[in-house]
C-alpha cells in the first residue's frame, strides 16, 4: 500500500503552525503596544526636556534682559521682576531640576553646570551695575551690562544653550527615531506572522478541499452506488496509509467481499436453476452474511427432500393414473355408443316436431294473415261507402256550380250592356268623353271574356257531372262485390283457426316427447362426456405423471 501522510496530522500541522503564528502576533501586539507606550513617553520627555531647556535658558535670559531694562530706565519695576525671579520664580533652578529629574546625560549636565557658572560670573556684575543706578549712575550701571566682559559672557551662555539645546534635541530625536523604528518592525512582523497564517490556512483549505472533502464525496458518491447494488461503478481513488486512503481501501476490500458472495450465490443458484442439487455451499461467508450461507445450505437440503418424495410419489401418481385411463377408456366407449343412439331417435323426433311446428306456423301465419285481409276487405268497404257518399256531394257541388255559371253569364250580359251605354255618353260627350270610351272598351272586353270564360267552365261541369253520375254508378257495384267478399272472408278465417287450433295441439305433445328425449339425451351426453373427460384426465394425469418423472429426474440430487 501507497504511504501517505495522514490528513489529520497534516491539518495538526497546519493549525499548529498557525496557532504559533497567532502566538506571536498576540506577542508581537503587546510588544507594539509597549513601544507605542514608549515612543508616547519618549515624545513627553523630549517635549519636557525641550520645555525645561528653555525655561532655564529663559530664566537667565529674562534676568539679563530686565537688569539691564532696569540699568538703562532705572525703573523700579524692572528691580522687582530681577529678584522676584531670582527669588520666587527661580526658573533656572527648577528647569534644571525638571531636566535631571527626567534624565540627561553627563555631558548635558556638564553644559547646564558650565552656564551656571558663567551665570553666577556675571550675578556680581549684575549687583554692582543695579548699585549703580540705586545711586544716580545710569552710565556707569550700563557700562557693567553693555560692557565687553558681561557681553563676552553672554554671549558663551548663549554658544553653550544652543549646543545645549541642539545636543538634547538629537538625543531625544534619536530616542524617538529608535522607538519608530521598532515600533514599525514590530507592525510589518505583525503584517508578515498575518500573511503567514493567511497562506497556511489556505494551504490547510486546499488539503481539506482536494484531500479529504474531495475523496469524502468520491466515497459518498461509491456508497450511493454501492447502496443501490451497483458494485461495478467506477471508482478512481487510490488506496494509502492517510485516514481516507484507509476508507477508500475498506471500500474496495467491501466490494470485493460483496462480489465475492454475489458471485459464489449466483454460481450456486445457477447450477440449482440447471437441475444439479448435489451442491455445497462454502464456509468462506462471514459477519452478517453467515446466515445466507446457513440459509442456502437449508434451501439445498430441503429441496433435495422434497424432490426425492416428489420422484416418489411422481411413481406412484403414474402407475394408478395407468390403470385409471385404461378403465375410463373402455368407459367412455360404452358411453359415447349409447349416446349415439339417443342422439339419432333425437334427431328423428326433433324433425317430426320441427315439421309439425312448420305446419302449425304457417296456420297461425294463415289465420293471421285471413284477420287480416278481412279487416282490410272491411276498411274498403266502408271507404267505398265513404267514397260513394262523397260522388253525390261531388254531384250536388256540380249543380250548384251550374247556378252560379248561370249568375256569371248574367252578370256579364249586364257589364256588357253597361259598356254600350256608356260607349254612347262617351260619344255624346265629345272629346271629353275620350278617356271613359277607352275604358268602357275595356270593360266591354272584359264582359265577354268573362262570358266566354263562363261558357268553358259550364262545358267543363257538365263533362265532370257525367263522370261524377259514372263514377257514383261504379262505386256502387263495387260496394256491393266487396259485401259479398267479407262474408267469405269471415267463412274462411273460422276454417283457418280450427286448423291452427289443431296444430298447436300437436306441436304441445310433439314438444312433450321431444323434451322427454332431450333430457335423456342430455343426461346420456353428460355421462358420455363425463366419461371422455375422465379418460382425457385420466391420460392428462399419466402424461403429467411422466413429465413430472422426467422433471424430477432432471434434478441431479444428493445419495441418500
Amino acid at each position: 500500500m501507497k504511504k501517505a501522510m495522514n490528513q489529520s496530522l497534516l491539518t495538526l500541522i497546519f493549525n499548529g503552525i498557525s496557532i504559533l503564528a497567532l502566538v506571536f502576533m498576540v506577542y508581537s501586539l503587546i510588544s507594539y503596544s509597549k513601544v507605542s507606550r514608549q515612543l508616547h513617553e519618549s515624545n513627553e520627555e523630549r517635549f519636557d526636556l525641550t520645555y525645561n531647556a528653555n525655561r532655564f535658558m529663559n530664566g537667565s535670559a529674562y534676568l539679563t534682559d530686565e537688569v539691564r531694562a532696569f540699568c538703562a530706565t532705572g525703573n523700579q519695576e524692572h528691580y522687582d521682576n530681577y529678584w522676584n525671579e531670582i527669588n520666587n520664580l527661580k526658573n533656572r533652578d527648577k528647569g534644571v531640576a525638571a531636566m535631571q529629574e527626567i534624565g540627561i546625560t553627563e555631558e548635558e549636565q556638564g553644559m547646564i553646570d558650565d552656564m551656571s557658572a558663567l551665570s553666577n560670573e556675571l550675578v556680581p556684575l549684575e549687583e554692582e551695575a543695579m548699585k549703580e543706578v540705586t545711586g544716580g549712575n545710569l552710565q556707569e550701571a550700563l557700562d557693567y551690562v553693555y560692557g565687553r566682559e558681561y557681553s563676552t559672557s553672554i554671549g558663551e551662555i548663549r554658544s553653550l544653550k544652543e549646543k545645549f539645546l541642539d545636543t538634547l534635541d538629537k538625543r531625544t530625536a534619536q530616542q524617538v527615531d529608535a522607538m519608530m523604528h521598532k515600533s514599525d518592525t514590530i507592525k510589518l512582523t505583525i503584517f508578515l506572522v498575518l500573511a503567514l497564517v493567511g497562506i497556511i490556512q489556505l494551504c490547510n483549505m486546499c488539503v481539506v478541499r482536494f484531500q479529504v472533502l474531495r475523496p469524502v464525496i468520491a466515497v459518498r458518491d461509491q456508497m450511493t452506488e454501492i447502496s443501490q447494488g451497483n458494485l461495478s461503478a467506477q471508482f478512481n481513488l487510490q488506496s494509502n496509509t492517510s485516514e481516507i486512503g484507509m476508507l477508500v481501501e475498506s471500500i474496495h476490500e467491501t466490494k470485493r467481499e460483496l462480489k465475492k458472495y454475489i458471485s459464489d450465490i449466483d454460481s450456486k443458484l445457477a447450477q440449482m436453476a440447471k437441475g444439479n442439487m448435489d451442491l455445497v455451499i462454502g464456509s468462506e461467508y462471514r459477519g452478517e452474511f453467515m446466515p445466507i450461507q446457513g440459509a442456502m445450505s437449508q434451501i439445498l437440503d430441503a429441496l433435495n427432500s422434497a424432490l426425492s418424495q416428489i420422484n416418489l410419489a411422481a411413481e406412484r401418481v403414474a402407475e394408478e393414473s395407468d390403470q385409471m385411463s385404461n378403465g375410463a377408456q373402455i368407459l367412455s366407449s360404452g358411453a359415447v355408443e349409447q349416446a349415439s343412439a339417443v342422439q339419432q331417435l333425437t334427431a328423428s323426433i326433433h324433425d317430426i316436431s320441427q315439421q309439425v311446428t312448420y305446419t302449425s306456423s304457417d296456420a297461425d301465419n294463415a289465420k293471421q294473415f285471413s284477420s287480416e285481409a278481412a279487416e282490410q276487405l272491411q276498411v274498403c268497404d266502408k271507404k267505398m261507402d265513404a267514397l260513394t257518399e262523397a260522388m253525390e256531394n261531388i254531384s250536388k257541388s256540380s249543380h250548384e256550380i251550374g247556378g252560379i255559371i248561370k249568375t256569371i253569364q248574367d252578370i256579364s250580359s249586364q257589364t256588357n250592356i253597361l259598356a254600350l251605354n256608356a260607349s254612347v255618353e262617351a260619344a255624346r260627350a265629345g272629346e271629353a268623353g275620350k278617356g271613359f270610351a277607352v275604358v268602357a272598351d275595356e270593360v266591354q272586353s272584359l264582359a265577354n271574356k268573362s262570358a266566354a270564360s263562363a261558357q268553358n267552365i259550364t262545358e267543363l261541369i257538365e263533362s265532370s257531372m257525367k263522370l261524377v253520375e259514372y263514377g257514383t254508378t261504379l262505386s256502387s257495384d263495387t260496394t256491393q262485390a266487396l259485401s259479398k267478399v267479407v262474408v267469405s272472408a269471415q267463412k274462411s278465417i273460422e276454417m283457418v283457426e280450427r286448423i291452427a287450433e289443431s296444430a298447436k295441439q300437436q306441436v304441445q305433445s310433439l314438444g312433450q316427447i321431444t323434451q322427454g328425449m332431450e333430457q335423456i339425451s342430455e343426461v346420456v351426453q353428460t355421462n358420455a362426456a363425463t366419461a371422455e373427460q375422465t379418460a382425457a384426465s385420466a391420460i392428462e394425469l399419466q402424461n403429467q405423471a411422466e413429465e413430472l418423472k422426467v422433471s424430477v429426474h432432471r434434478f441431479h440430487l444428493r445419495r441418500s
